[in-house]
């Protein structure tokens, strides 16, 4: 069983930061993207930023100059520092995790395609 737990959401003011995190537990091998997603209500999820196991990154336009996605491999962790945040950025943000490969308990290898989060709630609002 893998879990991804977000941590870090919360309410701010326009122009201010807040850092969500995200972990990975489980008997993980090997993860190859984690990355953000958000959610407004009534709206698709769209992809925030995400990282890949060799460093490569990418994010969306909303986000770049503003948001900085960090990850920890060794860890099974992502960050996502947000400053200049504005009403607009206002969502869910699931953190995300494609290609994991996992040790099940029999001791062989198991990969999910896709995991997410449960969501963490930021609010922007003066």
């Amino acid at each position: 069983q893998v879990q991804l737990v977000e941590s870090g959401g919360g309410s701010v003011q326009p122009g201010g930061s807040l850092r969500l995190s995200c972990a990975a537990s489980g008997s993980i091998i090997s993860i190859d993207v984690m990355g953000w997603y958000r959610q407004d209500p009534g709206k698709q999820r769209e992809l925030v930023a995400f990282m890949s196991s060799g460093g490569r990154t990418n994010y969306a336009d909303s986000a770049k100059g503003r948001f900085t996605i960090s990850r920890d491999s060794a860890k099974n962790t992502v960050d996502l520092e947000m400053n200049s945040l504005n009403p607009e950025d206002t969502a869910v943000y699931y953190c995300n995790a494609k290609r994991v490969t996992i040790t099940t308990s029999s001791g062989s290898r198991h990969r999910y395609i896709e995991l997410w989060g449960q969501g963490t709630l930021v609010t922007v609002s003066s």
